[in-house]
């Protein structure tokens, strides 16, 4: 079955359409520009601008920078307050024409993981975490999605670890692969001493440089690049859509 997948990001949005039998895109990805201040309206209009130009009239899959729960964002980290309470659901679907289903965007990545990339037949538990211009977590156990959980707000020396490690917070204060996996080793191992899990798994657009800082890492637990790199949102998203 063929789902058109859509991964909203602070800075980018990106859709392909994805065969969920196998999770492979079935056409080269779409990537825009997040509109400024990126408020509903407009980034639905993008997700239906996204829509026409693969002439999609089928079913939608969004992952979105927030808890999302029966299709209402809860949240707003990186994106417009206005999403706060919103009911994206119907959004969506009103302005693309298309049956819309939400999920939160690290629990997408974390679907496509699990299923078809890096945590594809791994017991116990594996922690999703995707890099960008903020911080996503998706957590499985026995491969069971615990959904919406936001530990990219663990508190890092009073501040959001997101503020503290993320790829977007790397790239501003123009920190060496050295001083960001010192960051990012203090994150995951406070994720570690409250989960204990079994796998790490990095997404984001900075797991395709993994071999920069995955091997400077100090923890005990496994870490690994996602095996579906800055594509698993939207891969992740098409599943949710087709078993949503």
């Amino acid at each position: 079955m063929q789902v058109l997948g859509v991964d909203i990001g602070g800075s980018g949005i990106k859709g392909a359409t994805v065969d969920t039998d196998t999770g492979e895109l079935t056409a080269d990805r779409i990537r825009i520009k997040t509109p400024k201040g990126a408020e509903p309206e407009p980034v639905a209009k993008i997700v239906a601008d996204i829509a026409r130009t693969f002439e999609w009239t089928g079913p939608i899959g969004i992952g979105f920078p927030a808890p999302v729960k029966a299709g209402v964002t809860l949240m707003a980290a990186n994106v417009s307050d206005k999403w706060v309470g919103t009911n994206a659901d119907e959004l969506f679907t009103k302005i693309t024409g298309c049956d819309c289903t939400m999920i939160n965007d690290a629990d997408a990545a974390g679907l496509a993981e699990m299923k078809f990339g890096a945590g594809r037949g791994q017991p116990g538990t594996v922690i999703m975490i995707t890099l960008g211009t903020g911080i996503g977590t998706a957590i499985f156990h026995r491969g069971n999605l615990l959904p919406n959980t936001e530990f990219g707000h663990l508190d890092m020396k009073g501040r959001d670890a997101e503020h503290r490690a993320s790829d977007a917070v790397r790239q501003l204060e123009d920190l060496s692969w050295k001083k960001y996996a010192k960051r990012l080793n203090k994150y995951l191992a406070e994720m570690e001493k409250l989960f204990w899990p079994d796998l790490f798994i990095i997404g984001g657009g900075i797991s395709k440089k993994s071999d920069k800082y995955v091997p400077l890492l100090e923890i005990d637990t496994p870490v690994v690049p996602a095996q579906f790199l800055n594509e698993a949102g939207i891969v992740g998203a098409a599943l949710a859509a087709r078993t949503g």
